[in-house]
C-alpha cells in the first residue's frame, strides 16, 4: 500500500501516543492521529474533546468538538467548566495533540489571525481550548503541515505559549526540542530529504548531527487510518 505524504505524518504523529494516557485532542490532523493510535497500538488510550466527552470512541474522525459521534462513544460527558477546572487545569492530562496554522521555532502555536490582527488577511478559527492544552498538559504533541506559512520566523499572533512540544510532526519530518527549547529536525520521512525540510521552514532550521528516517506506516496502520476517513 502506498501512503501520502499526509497519512505519512499522521501514521507518525500517531505512533508517538503511548498506549493508556490520558490524552486532551484538537480536532483535524491531531484527532486523526490520535483515533489511528487508540485503533492500533494504544488500546488503552483515554480520549478528551473539550465539549466534555471522556472516554471517546468514534467510528469516524469526528468533523468538529460538537460532533454527535463523540458523545454516542464517550464513557461520560460532563461540562465543558468540568473538562478544563478539573481535568486539565488540575494536570490529570497527560497528552496534549494540538495543530495550528502558524508555528515559531520553539513551538509557540498561532490559530487567531495572519497578518494584522486589526486587518488580518486570513482570519483563522481561534483558539478554542489550545491554550489552557499548551499550559496545562504535562507534554504538548504538535502535528502540521510543513510549509513556510506555517514556519515562521515571526507569528502573527501569539495564539498558545507551549512550555516545550515533546515532538512536532509533519508531512516532511520530525522535529524535537533541544536544552533551549528550539526545535531541531531529527527525522525526515521516507523519500525527504534535510534540504526540502530546510526549504520549508521561515527560519535557519536547526539540523540533528544524525538525521533518522522514519519507519513507512504498516499496512494495518494505513487500512485502519483509511477506514477512519471513510466512514
Amino acid at each position: 500500500m502506498t501512503a501520502t505524504t499526509d497519512e505519512i505524518m499522521t501514521v507518525a504523529a500517531a505512533r508517538e501516543l503511548r498506549d493508556g494516557v490520558l490524552c486532551f485532542v484538537g480536532i483535524g490532523l491531531p484527532s486523526a492521529a490520535a483515533n489511528l493510535a487508540r485503533a492500533t497500538h494504544a488500546p488503552n488510550c483515554t480520549l478528551i474533546y473539550e465539549s466534555g466527552t471522556i472516554g471517546a470512541k468514534p467510528t469516524r474522525l469526528p468533523l468538529s468538538i460538537g460532533d454527535g459521534e463523540l458523545a454516542d462513544t464517550a464513557d461520560a460527558l460532563v461540562s465543558v467548566p468540568e473538562i478544563f477546572n478539573y481535568w486539565l487545569q488540575a494536570g490529570r492530562v497527560d497528552v496534549g495533540f494540538l495543530g495550528a496554522a502558524q508555528i515559531d521555532r520553539f513551538g509557540n502555536l498561532n490559530t487567531t489571525v495572519v497578518g494584522d490582527y486589526a486587518d488580518p488577511k486570513v482570519r483563522l478559527p481561534g483558539a478554542g481550548g489550545a491554550p489552557e492544552i499548551a499550559a496545562s498538559a504535562k507534554e504538548v504533541i504538535m502535528v502540521l503541515r510543513h510549509n513556510t506559512r506555517a514556519f515562521v520566523e515571526r507569528l502573527s499572533f501569539v495564539t498558545s505559549v507551549v512550555k516545550g512540544p515533546r515532538v512536532v510532526l509533519t508531512d516532511l519530518g520530525v522535529l524535537r526540542p533541544d536544552e533551549t527549547g528550539e526545535l531541531v529536525l531529527v527525522a525526515v520521512h521516507p523519500n525527504v530529504t534535510v534540504e526540502q525540510a530546510k526549504a520549508a521552514t521561515g527560519w535557519d532550521l536547526r539540523v540533528a548531527a544524525e538525521v533518522a528516517v522514519t519507519e513507512p506506516p504498516t499496512e494495518k496502520e494505513l487500512s485502519v487510518l483509511r477506514a477512519l476517513h471513510a466512514a
